[in-house]
This record gives structure tokens, sequence and C-alpha cells, in this order.
């Protein structure tokens, strides 16, 4: 699989002179919840996109249900929209919606989570590389003991690609017997509420006898964290990614040690890019940086994946430096902790 270091050249040059093209198109984005702090900072991005490149947009939010998505994108075809970025809250559930954008011959891409159909166009980061990094670190950290394993949505591809990373990583300590996975849960909905109560039940089963948490994202880290918190744990070493402002604060203060950073602001500036050249007419195959992906499923997808990166308190001010979350909201509370926090 080929990674691109960013995506701001994923498109470079491909637009300009575009712009007249282009004003008369509408773009519509399916959110399947604005629950997580990160869709926000996506939408932002894609907005900014479609702005600069003349187009329109509109959307509609899920509210975390498969069967309103449904009618989401039914209503946003009627639209009249010419092409369609989809977050998918059930990506097998809304593969109908993918057939009746078809029909109406207007190009889907398959937001940050895949959906099993060829007739879309995948774009997101290289989620098994974020699940092996979720493991570095925490391995890293906690060399040996009892593991807690709390994934993403069952209804979610990326929980299970995320989840083969990080066994990629952890196979060879298990095997040596240095590591045992104690639990494992996939968690509802990515909700953190949910992660809670998946860690509080590990940890009364496991007589609190836990050395530490691969959680698969920053909600379910907080999640996490909370049981933990509660019973006195916290510092155990905990994964998550996305760059939850709430999630560097914790790596800061030292009850997360990573959060992979997925840089949002990236991955929607080449939504609304990619959007825009697909309803144009351009072939998926010829969006630039595109490869093909197998599915698990056994489709071929054209897909364009973006690198991810690792933050710990090793590199806490890149963040800062990036301009993703102010000194301030970082070092919230944290008296003497790393860089720039100290």
């Amino acid at each position: 699989m080929r990674i691109l270091a960013s995506a701001t050249a994923i498109l470079a040059g491909a637009f300009i002179g575009t712009t007249a093209l282009a004003q008369d198109l509408t773009v519509g984005v399916s959110w399947s919840n604005f629950q997580e702090e990160r869709w926000k900072t996506d939408e932002a991005a894609i907005k900014a996109a479609l702005e600069a490149a003349g187009a329109k947009y509109v959307s509609a939010d899920a509210q975390s249900s498969s069967a309103k998505q449904l009618t989401d994108i039914e209503n946003l075809i009627s639209q009249g929209v010419n092409a369609l970025i989809v977050l998918g809250q059930d990506t097998q559930a809304v593969i109908p919606a993918v057939q009746a954008a078809a029909d109406e011959e207007i190009p889907v891409i398959a937001y940050d989570r895949l959906i099993e159909d060829p007739r879309a166009f995948y774009l997101t980061f290289d989620n098994v590389e974020v699940g092996r990094m979720q493991a570095r670190a925490v391995l890293e950290a906690a060399p040996e003991g009892n593991y807690v394993m709390i994934k993403g949505s069952p209804t979610d591809p990326n929980a299970d690609f995320l989840r083969g990373g990080q066994q990629e990583v952890l196979q060879a300590a298990i095997d040596a017997g240095k590591i045992k996975i104690v639990g494992e849960a996939y968690t509802d909905g990515w909700l953190p509420a949910n992660a809670q109560r998946n860690m509080e039940q590990i940890l009364t089963e496991q007589g609190n006898k836990v050395d530490a948490v691969v959680a698969s994202n920053d909600g379910t880290a907080g999640g996490a964290v909370a049981a933990l918190t509660a019973q006195g744990m916290q510092g155990i070493p905990v994964s998550g990614q996305d760059g939850d402002h709430a999630a560097l604060n914790r790596v800061a203060a030292g009850t997360q040690t990573v959060s992979v950073w997925k840089d949002a602001r990236e991955l929607g500036k080449a939504a609304g890019e990619i959007a825009v050249a697909l309803a144009k007419g351009t072939k998926m195959e010829d969006i630039p940086n595109a490869v093909k992906f197998k599915t698990p499923g056994g489709n071929e997808m054209n897909a364009v994946f973006l690198a991810p990166m690792p933050v710990t308190k090793a590199n806490l001010t890149a963040v800062v430096d990036a301009g993703w979350i102010t000194k301030e909201a970082l070092c919230q509370g944290v008296t003497a902790g790393p860089a720039p926090c100290n």
C-alpha cells in the first residue's frame, strides 16, 4: 500500500482555473454523527475546499442512525447533488444508498470508513498502521503485563483494521508470554460511555489486574481513562487516535500514552477536492495518488490513503506548532508536564 506523507499536494494544480467550472456543482455530505469532536474539523476543511473550488456544500447528520442515514442520502440526492461524501454509520447498511447514487450517476466518496462497494472511492488514513502505532507506543510503555483491547464499533470496518494492526505488533510479546490479553470488547457507536462500561466490567472481572489498555480512538480512550481513574489506576498506558484536544491534554497530563494524529484538515481538504474532480467527470482511477485497494470482502476499490502520526509526550510540541491545538488548551491543568507544558 502506498502511503502519502500529506494531503496538501494530492491534487496540486489539478483545479487551477476551474473555479468557474465548479460554480454549479453541489456536494452533499452525509455524517454518521457529530458526537465526536473531530468531525467538525473535517467539515470545516471540506467546506473550505469546496468554497475554493466554487462549489456548494449541503449536509445531513444521521445522529448515529443507519436508517436515518439512508433517508438523509435519499434527500441529498433529491436536492440534486453532483457528488456525495459519506461517513458511514453502518458501512454495510449504507450500500443501498451507494446503489441509489450510482443509478443517478452521482459519484460517492467513502469518507474515513470503508464502504464495501467498488462504485465508491475510498479516502482515509492507513488505519492498519494506526493500529500498529497505538500498540507500539503502549508496548514500549508496558512491555509486560495484562492488556485490555477496547475496540471500535462492530459496524465500522476500521475497528477491525485497527485491531489487525495492533495484533501484528503485540503477537510476538503474546507468544513469548510477556503480555496476556485479559479483556476485549467492541464499543457500540464508538461512544465513550460504552467504552467506559466495557472497561469497568473488565476491571471488575479481572480484580483490577490490568497493566495497559489499547483503545482504538480518543473517545474510547477517554471512556477507559474514566473507568481507570475511578479505581485510582490513572496513568497506566492507554492508546487512542484522532488528536482530540481532550486526548492531547491527557497525553500532556500523563493519563494517555499516545494519540495517533490523523490531521482531519488534510483529509477534509482532500475529500472536497476529490468530490469536485469526480463531479466534473474525472475517473476514480485518474485521481492523483489513487491506488487499488483489496477490501476484506474481496472488492477492489480505488483509494487514497494518508499517513498518520503518533503523538506522545516526546513530540507534543508538533501539534502546537502545526496550529492543531493551542498551548493553553494542550497544557490546561498540567503543571509539570512534557514540553511545551513545562
